[in-house]
């Protein structure tokens, strides 16, 4: 078999391509790192393990091997036709991601079946040309994840058709005149597939189930959004009504089986413009000399009960979702904004995490109970926060207002209770980052808008101390929530409870950042425990700060993180580096917070453990929803992004490189914070590689680089409401070198020692 030592006989590459084929073959479904394959191989030399690559690479290329990294292999087990997901693209270029795998395969539009982003497919894998990449095509449509659309409508004197809001299909939806619900050219409208494309028809048919109204118009704009997505644009009649007839009276027997808490004193801390209010603080001194804090939460499961119309749609919605100027709620008005809104000076009933404290926030004892409280006042967040500057508070140092004196006591109206409460939730933020959670203090965009919902300033916002207050106790009760039924004694299996959970950031995305960081002279942990890798990550946001490559370095490290969701499997919140974490706090905007009070008031009254496979697939439609909603917030400030800039176009801004593409570069305007992109077809001056590894692209011949988090000095060129998009090219005739840097030319022929080089460093 020849053992490789250096000096001795050499194997041939007919006789190593047998080993590696026979080594693979019988060891299926176990990934190998070039480590493991040269060590168990016995391949000692250099000549030997290049050689060992480039067979491998031609396996992977034949389909006998998967590539899992760079440096990674295992024996391709999947058949040639398999199912999975479907994912559609503007340019064409549309992929089949199989189940099981994140990595995309080709499918041309001619082998695409008319699929849509989202369907169910099955597909076949084509035979595979030389030199060119694997092909699959659709052989069958499972299942379509949708059958209406929203867009805006042509209609002429015998027939109308309907141009979709985004490029998801090849051609338009060809519309009965019979069908079109009196709608007009220009129209925004939703309508319904009727007739899929096959074989013969290219163009889908359907019908318009609802007219919008005009393009243009700003409620139409948000409607679409929203409509695009799925999500409801208005409220069922049914629904409503039903809520109208639920009383809000607090019952003799309520007041029996709930603690009192309406002497003590209580306040909300919201956004000034909230209206749903669905947590309080209330705090008061004990004779022990401990602190009770009570974190109280509206009880909505009082109201909603399990399987009815509201409860129905709530679960259909299973989330509130915020676009730029609106709410559009979870449950109506009549609920969200009155009953069970904790609104100050009317009676609520909570549902309520209570903590027994000292001073350093320790808590020495808790209780989960429902209560009745009624709020002393309303504030919003800027109030607090100028309550504690006012006294001494310097925002972002993280320490609390000093003692007061006779000669200088507190200022402001509950000021004493207020300031303490700061003080306890920075021992509980102090606490939480020396356990290992996670540093991304994040900032929103929010923008200023007239009556009219036009846009008129755009801006970030970021957490202040008085945000920072709140979401402390919130995290300790949700916290306290999830150990209540999880925490269970060893050999006891805990009732179903669904968690939101954080996975550790994906393995390869931290191996990227940890290469990335170096550059910088930085260093971060890839392996070890939770805690270990949190407190790396922490320093290295701590060391880079102020610096110019931070916020480079903290996108970087975000797209290592892998997204929370809600699940009966608990396995931790990595970023907040708790064992045990729920979502207990905002049962009025979220569902599975709903959940959590119904189980919590089950448990306590000794019922039986929850259906684990209902709960499950609650959870699983619940992240989903989230995320749906997110995209459709996203949409809502792209839109009103390209609103904001419609009236400046051919002005320059000063900007830094938020993105980095194979089709463009994504910049964000200093200023304002609108973000659009300068496309590839404006880089006129040189051919750029896209270096995904390190975030860049760099020109062939002149060798200009651009690179995530350089600053560059962009014109406005196009604002394209319709298409939500925002471009941009660079400002003055041949501009293109942002930061006056030039890559090095890479030794020999750059394209042709790719390859090579890669080799070298995976050795």
């Amino acid at each position: 078999m020849g053992k490789g030592k250096k000096g001795g006989k050499r194997l041939n590459k007919r006789q190593l391509t047998e080993l590696l084929e026979e080594f693979f073959s019988s060891q299926p479904g176990r990934t190998f790192s070039f480590k493991e394959i040269f060590r168990t191989l016995h391949l000692d030399t250099h000549p030997l393990k290049m050689l060992a690559i480039d067979i491998m690479e031609e396996m992977t290329w034949e389909e006998f091997l998967v590539r899992v990294t760079d440096s990674s292999y295992r024996l391709n087990d999947s058949g040639q036709v398999q199912e999975g997901r479907f994912v559609r693209k503007q340019n064409g270029k549309n992929s089949f991601i199989p189940d099981g795998s994140d990595k995309p395969i080709f499918v041309s539009e001619r082998n695409s079946m008319g699929a849509l982003s989202g369907d169910r497919v099955k597909v076949s894998f084509m035979a595979r040309r030389k030199n060119h990449i694997k092909e699959a095509q659709v052989i069958e449509v499972l299942d379509r994840a949708k059958d209406t659309f929203v867009g805006r409508l042509k209609v002429d004197r015998d027939i109308a058709y309907l141009v979709p809001q985004a490029d998801v299909f090849a051609h338009n939806i060809i519309i009965p005149r019979r069908k079109t619900k009196g709608g007009k050219t220009d129209d925004k409208a939703v309508v319904r597939i009727t007739q899929w494309p096959d074989g013969e028809r290219k163009n889908p048919v359907g019908e318009v189930v609802d007219i919008l109204g005009e393009s243009g118009d700003n409620d139409v704009e948000m409607n679409t959004i929203l409509a695009q997505y799925g999500l409801p644009y208005k409220y069922p009649k049914a629904v409503e009504e039903a809520a109208e007839k639920i009383s809000g009276e607090i019952t003799e027997q309520d007041y029996r089986e709930r603690e009192d808490f309406r002497d003590v004193f209580t306040c909300t801390i919201d956004p000034r413009d909230a209206k749903d209010f669905d947590d309080a603080l209330s705090i008061q001194k004990l004779p022990s000399g401990l602190w009770q804090v009570g974190v109280h939460i509206a009880d909505v499961s009082h109201y909603v009960t399990e399987g009815s119309i509201i409860d129905k749609e709530a679960v259909k919605r299973a989330t509130s979702v915020y676009l730029v100027d609106r709410t559009i709620p979870m449950l109506p008005e009549r609920l969200c904004n009155f009953i069970c809104s904790l609104r100050p000076d009317e009676e609520k009933l909570a549902y309520s995490v209570i903590f027994d404290m000292d001073d350093d926030a320790v808590v020495k004892a808790y209780r989960i109970v429902h209560t009745v409280i009624k709020s002393d006042r309303r504030y919003a967040y800027e109030e607090v926060q100028q309550l504690l500057e006012d006294n001494g508070v310097v925002d972002g140092t993280g320490q609390p207002a000093p003692p007061a004196t006779k000669k200088n006591p507190y200022r402001g109206e509950n000021a004493e209770r207020l300031i303490m409460l700061d003080r306890l939730a920075k021992k509980l933020r102090a606490v939480r980052f020396k356990g290992g959670a996670v540093k991304f203090d994040s900032e929103e965009l929010h923008f200023d808008v007239d009556e009219h919902g036009k846009p008129t300033r755009c801006y970030f916002k970021r957490s202040k101390d008085a945000n920072k207050l709140i979401e402390e106790f919130m995290l300790l009760a949700n916290r306290t929530v999830a150990e209540s039924v999880g925490k269970v004694k060893k050999g006891k299996k805990p009732k179903v409870m669904p968690y939101r959970v954080h996975d550790n950031p994906d393995p390869q995305k931290l191996e990227t950042l940890r290469e990335f960081v170096v550059k910088f002279g930085y260093k971060i942990k890839t392996e070890g425990t939770r805690g270990a890798m949190a407190r790396s990550l922490n320093k290295l946001m701590d060391d880079c700060e102020e610096r110019p490559e931070q916020k480079l370095i903290q996108s970087v490290a975000l797209r290592a993180m892998m997204k929370a969701k809600y699940t009966v499997h608990n396995i931790g919140h990595f970023g907040l580096a708790f064992d045990y974490y729920t979502h207990f706090t905002s049962p009025i905007r979220r569902y599975p917070d709903t959940m959590v009070h119904r189980l919590l008031t089950r448990y306590a009254a000794g019922g039986r453990s929850a259906n684990e496979k209902h709960c499950e697939e609650l959870c699983e439609h619940c992240s989903d929803m989230e995320q749906i909603a997110q995209n459709a917030e996203r949409d809502s400030i792209k839109y009103k992004m390209v609103e904001f800039m419609g009236d400046k176009l051919g002005e320059e801004y000063d900007a830094h490189i938020s993105g980095i593409t194979s089709y463009g570069i994504y910049a964000e305007i200093d200023e304002n914070h609108c973000e659009g992109m300068v496309p590839m077809r404006d880089l006129g001056d040189d051919f750029y590689d896209f270096d995904e590894r390190n975030f860049c692209l760099v020109g062939r011949r002149r060798h200009n680089k651009y690179q995530l988090g350089d600053p560059i000095r962009i014109k406005v060129a196009r604002a394209n409401l319709e298409k939500r998009q925002l471009d941009f090219t660079l400002a003055g005739a041949g501009n293109s070198q942002p930061t006056g840097r030039q890559e090095a030319p890479r030794n020999g022929k750059s394209q042709k020692n790719n390859r090579k080089s890669r080799r070298k460093r995976n050795v």
